[in-house]
């Protein structure tokens, strides 16, 4: 089995959390942003591209990372286990309610572009269920922002 090790962003804007999904794929549930960790990037590096990639914002804190969990992905046909660091990054932009963004450079060899629709849910109340457990980190947020 490949590994593959991977970035995730839990952005946070007051006591709100970033969610997204797929225009093109529905089937592919509530997402968080992030990618697979290039090599000879640091994650923490790695985090702060792939958010700005897909969600096309700027202006987050200096990623903290909340832990790291492996997650299998045979259970989507694929021969890979992912090694995933959850991190945490405030966006202290503009604020925006919800909007669309091309990512024009996916990591796992789609053809681009992938149209992803952006919103924002209440972390303590209406957090969706999480595509493929990357809610694992969630209450380790939920801790710290108290």
């Amino acid at each position: 089995m490949r590994k593959v090790d991977k970035a995730l962003a839990y952005i946070t804007r007051g006591n709100k959390l970033l969610v997204f999904r797929h225009l093109d794929y529905p089937d592919s549930g509530i997402q968080v942003p992030g990618g697979t960790i290039q090599p000879g990037e640091r994650p923490e590096e790695a985090v702060l591209r792939e958010a700005q990639e897909e969600s096309g914002l700027d202006w987050f804190s200096e990623p903290e990372l909340l832990g790291t969990a492996d997650f299998d992905q045979r259970v989507f046909g694929k021969d890979e286990l992912h090694h995933r660091h959850f991190f945490h990054l405030c966006y202290d932009g503009p604020e925006v309610a919800n909007w669309r963004h091309d990512e024009t450079d996916p990591s796992d060899g789609t053809p681009g572009p992938i149209r992803l629709e952006f919103y924002w849910v209440d972390l303590q109340r209406e957090v969706p269920e999480l595509v493929a457990d990357q809610g694992a980190f969630l209450h380790v947020l939920n801790r710290k922002m108290g």
